[in-house]
C-alpha cells in the first residue's frame, strides 16, 4: 500500500479539488452527478408525456384512464420531489480543501511542516476521494465479522464465523498465523491489546464468552482463555488505550463487564444496563480514549447512555451518567436500536448508527438529553449489526457500510457524501477499520474475504450512480417500516442470511468435488 500512496502523492497536482464543485442544493453528489441525474429525470418525465395516450381515435385509451395516467405521473414527481428535499436536508456546504498533494511536498521537501505531512494526508479529502480496491485477504471460509490493526499498523487481525482468527502480514497478502478462537459460536470481534507488544489479542463471540489469546514471536499461537461469560451474545469489546492487561465487554444480557487480566478473576460486572426496570440488551461499547473512566453503550433501544465508572450507582437513574438520543426517536414507536457506537479521536463526539435509520453524531460535553448535532443518510443498515467508523487522524470523515453492498465516506462537518465505493459481493458490508497511520482501511462483509483500499486512482470520484441508490435504499427502508413494522427481528434475519450464504457455499464445494469424482 506504502509504495501505491507514494506513486499516488507524487503524480499529484494543483488542479481543483473536486468536492469543491458540491453545491447546496443536497443530494450529496458531485455538480456534474447533479446535472446529469436533473437531466435524466427530465428526459424521463418527457418520455412519459410523449407515451401519454391521446384522444381522438377509437385505439386510444378512454379519457379517465389518460386521467388516472396524469394523476399517477403528477404522484410520482411529488415522491421525487419530496425524496429530493429529504436528501438535501440537513446538509452544509463542503468546504474547500485544507491540503493539496504538491504545495505540501515542496514544503516537506525544505523541512516545513514534515511532522505533521502524514497526519494531513490521511486527513486529506483529495486522497479519500481517489480510494479504490487494491487486493484481497484469502484464509476464512465464513463471513468476516471483525478486523483490527495492531498499534503499529504493521499487522491485521480478522476473526470470522469460520471460528479462526487469522493475524495478517497484510502488506504482503500473507497470514502470518492462524488458530482456533475456542469459540463455540461466530467470532465478532478480535483486538489487539495495546502495549503487549502485540502477544494478547483480547476476543468474543456469539457463544457469549470473553476469551483472551496468547501469542508466541514465534508465529503461534500458546494458548486461549475464557476470562467471562455473558449469558447472550457478546458483539464488542471496548480497549483502555493505554492498558496491556484492562477492557470491557457488553453482551445481550445487558451487562458490562470489566476485565483485568492481572487478577485471578478477572471479571468484574460493572453494571446491568437498564430503561426503567427493563434490561436493555447491548451490541456496542467504547471507552472515551481521553476521559477512559468514561465509557458509552448501545443496544435494543434508542438510547446513547454514558456511565463513569468510579460512580455507577444502579439506584440512582440506573448509573447512567447522561443519555442522548436523536429527539425525533424519543417517542418513536419502532424498536430502533443501536448497533455500533464510537468516540472520536479527542473524545468530544459520539457517532452513533441505528438500525434502519441514520447515522447520528452527538457533542459529548452536552447535558442529559441532548440532540445531535449532525446526521449522515444515504446508506441502510437493516440486514446486519452494522459498523460505523470515523476516518482520518482527526476523525474528518464518517464511514459505513450498507445492505445495498457500498461503503459510504461522509465529510463530517457538512455531512455531504464524498465517496461511494462497491464493496462486497455478498450484498453486505459491515466492518471497516482505518489504517492507525497510512491513508487507507480495511472491510468486510458476509464476503468471505478481507479488501484493502488505499488513494491510488488516478482521478477522483465521480459518486456515479449515488443518487437512484440513495433513493432506492430510502424507498425500501420505507416500504418494509409500512410492510413489516416490527415483525421481523433483526438478529433473526441476520442468522439467516449467513446460513443461507453458509449453505451456498457448502453447496458449491459439494457440487465441486462431485465433478472431480465424476472426472476420476
Amino acid at each position: 500500500m506504502c509504495g501505491h500512496i507514494c506513486v499516488c502523492l507524487s503524480g499529484g497536482s494543483e488542479e481543483p479539488d473536486p468536492g469543491e464543485d458540491q453545491r447546496g442544493e443536497g443530494d450529496a453528489s458531485t455538480a456534474t452527478e447533479e446535472q446529469s441525474d436533473s437531466q435524466a429525470d427530465a428526459g424521463k418525465r418527457a418520455a412519459r408525456k410523449r407515451n401519454r395516450p391521446s384522444g381522438g381515435t377509437a385505439h386510444h385509451s378512454s379519457s379517465s384512464e389518460v386521467e388516472d395516467d396524469e394523476e399517477e405521473e403528477e404522484q410520482e414527481e411529488e415522491d421525487e420531489q419530496a425524496m429530493d428535499v429529504w436528501l438535501g436536508a440537513e446538509l452544509r456546504d463542503l468546504g474547500k480543501p485544507s491540503w493539496r498533494a504538491v504545495p505540501s511536498l515542496r514544503l516537506r521537501e525544505i523541512g516545513r511542516g514534515s511532522h505533521q505531512f502524514v497526519r494531513r494526508v490521511c486527513g486529506a479529502r483529495g486522497l479519500v476521494q481517489r480510494l479504490e480496491l487494491q487486493g484481497r485477504l484469502e484464509r476464512h471460509t465464513g463471513c468476516v465479522n471483525t478486523l483490527h490493526f495492531n498499534p503499529s499498523g504493521t499487522r491485521l487481525a480478522s476473526g470470522s464465523d469460520d471460528l479462526r482468527v487469522v493475524v495478517w502480514d497484510w502488506a504482503r497478502r500473507r497470514a502470518e498465523l492462524e488458530f482456533d478462537s475456542g469459540h463455540k459460536s461466530n467470532v465478532f470481534q478480535a483486538k489487539f491489546l495495546p502495549h503487549s507488544g502485540d502477544s494478547t489479542l483480547a476476543m468474543c463471540a456469539r457463544d457469549g464468552q470473553i476469551r483472551v489469546a496468547e501469542l508466541s514471536a514465534m508465529q503461534r499461537c500458546k494458548n486461549t482463555k475464557r476470562v467471562a461469560q455473558h449469558k447472550g451474545a457478546a458483539h464488542k469489546l471496548a480497549l483502555e488505550p493505554d492498558s496491556p492487561c484492562c477492557f470491557l465487554s457488553a453482551g445481550e444480557d445487558a451487562v458490562v463487564f470489566g476485565i483485568d487480566l492481572r487478577l485471578d478473576r478477572p471479571a468484574n460486572k460493572l453494571v446491568v444496563v437498564k430503561e426503567g426496570d427493563k434490561k436493555v440488551g447491548l451490541y456496542t461499547i467504547f471507552v472515551n480514549p481521553v476521559n477512559t473512566h468514561h465509557f458509552a453503550v448501545g443496544g435494543r433501544d434508542q438510547y446513547v447512555r454514558i456511565y463513569d465508572q468510579r460512580k455507577i450507582n444502579e439506584n440512582v437513574n440506573n448509573g447512567v451518567l447522561k443519555k442522548f438520543c436523536p429527539s425525533h426517536l424519543v417517542s418513536s414507536e419502532s424498536k430502533t436500536n443501536i448497533t455500533c457506537l464510537l468516540y472520536s479521536h479527542d473524545g468530544t463526539e459520539l457517532l452513533t448508527s441505528y438500525n434502519d435509520e441514520d447515522i447520528y453524531l452527538f457533542d459529548s460535553s452536552y447535558s442529559d438529553g441532548a440532540d445531535y448535532c449532525r446526521r449522515y443518510k444515504g446508506h441502510r443498515n437493516n440486514a446486519t449489526v452494522k459498523g460505523v467508523n470515523f476516518y482520518g487522524p482527526s476523525s474528518e470523515f464518517v464511514i459505513s457500510g450498507s445492505d445495498c453492498g457500498h461503503i459510504y465516506l461522509w465529510d463530517k462537518v457538512s455531512a455531504r457524501i464524498v465517496q461511494f465505493m462497491e464493496g462486497d459481493r455478498g450484498g453486505v458490508v459491515n466492518c471497516l477499520e482505518p489504517h492507525p497511520h497510512l491513508p487507507g482501511l480495511a472491510t468486510s462483509g458476509l464476503d468471505h474475504d478481507v479488501k484493502l483500499w488505499a488513494p491510488t486512482a488516478e482521478n477522483p470520484t465521480g459518486l456515479k450512480g449515488l443518487k437512484d441508490v440513495m433513493k432506492k435504499n430510502k424507498r425500501e427502508r420505507d416500504e418494509d417500516t409500512v410492510r413489516h413494522g416490527d415483525q421481523y427481528d433483526t438478529q433473526l434475519l441476520w442468522f439467516l442470511m449467513r446460513h443461507m450464504r453458509n449453505r451456498r457455499s457448502q453447496r458449491v464445494t459439494t457440487e465441486f468435488c462431485c465433478h472431480l469424482k465424476g472426472k476420476a
